[in-house]
């Protein structure tokens, strides 16, 4: 990935708390929305929607089905962990 791609990356994570949030929960290990909100301290809505946010970025993965409606397992892809490790290394959070 071009270094002009990662900076977009970093600059779309950063510019919401709550991305920032998942991310960093995500990096520690797979967890549901409602394991991430209660671990953040946030509203779960918002966690969803960043979790919708970092999907569409291909930052974060679902773990299980599609159809699964409860119980949503999600992770952080290598994507999404290179880019949470530069932002962690220039402390940007």
């Amino acid at each position: 990935m071009p270094d002009s791609d990662k900076w977009d990356e970093i600059s779309y994570v950063i510019s919401s708390q709550y991305r920032i949030e998942t991310l960093k929960r995500l990096a520690e290990g797979p967890a549901t929305p409602s394991l991430i909100a209660t671990d953040q301290e946030m509203d779960i809505a918002h966690i969803s929607r960043a979790l919708q946010e970092l999907r569409e970025s291909e930052l974060v993965t679902l773990l299980v089905s599609e159809e699964r409606k409860k119980g949503r397992v999600y992770g952080i892809t290598e994507q999404g962990s290179s880019v949470w490790q530069m932002i962690e290394r220039r402390n940007m959070t």
